[in-house]
């Protein structure tokens, strides 16, 4: 059985990150989705929230488990004895930092392997940064994140 993680802010999580959720999950066994805090990035949503958003807009894939957690990832990793990582590309510039980091947690963890997914062409523009920032300026999100999360983000934004 091969559990593999997918981590990220998911501050909010865009249907590009649902997309490699839901094929990743058809090609490993399970998912667990970590959700963490990226300290150069300012969040709209506490861990806990981006946590629920998650469970709730993959409710119906069984094989996906949602989590929290702060640290060195490859620490996560040697607790559950868990040795792949997914990360989901959209351009080059992705690559050049997501393969920085598949280095790094090579270096840490020797055992660990960074499966790279690239997104799916209609979301290869997409951003949670630029999702926040369409809903900031009342723009139509519809189409960039689930539909049963839309609400949560413009209501979070505008009550701020």
């Amino acid at each position: 059985m091969i559990t593999a993680i997918y981590p990220g802010s998911f501050d909010p999580i865009t249907n590009g990150h649902l997309d490699i959720i839901k094929r990743a999950s058809k090609t490993f066994d399970k998912i667990i989705v970590i959700v963490s805090m990226n300290p150069d990035k300012k969040g709209l949503f506490n861990i806990e929230e981006r946590v629920e958003l998650i469970k709730r807009v993959t409710r119906d894939i069984p094989n996906v488990k949602v989590e929290s957690f702060s640290g060195l990832l490859v620490d996560f990793m040697k607790e559950r004895n868990i040795k792949v990582i997914i990360k989901g590309l959209r351009a080059v510039s992705d690559f050049e930092y997501e393969f920085q980091m598949s280095l790094m947690n090579k270096k840490l963890n020797p055992e660990v392997e960074t499966v790279f997914m690239m997104t799916a062409a209609e979301y290869s523009y997409l951003s949670s940064s630029s999702v926040k920032q369409v809903a900031m300026f009342k723009g139509c999100i519809k189409g960039l994140i689930p539909d049963d999360i839309i609400s949560d983000v413009t209501n979070k934004i505008h009550n701020k």
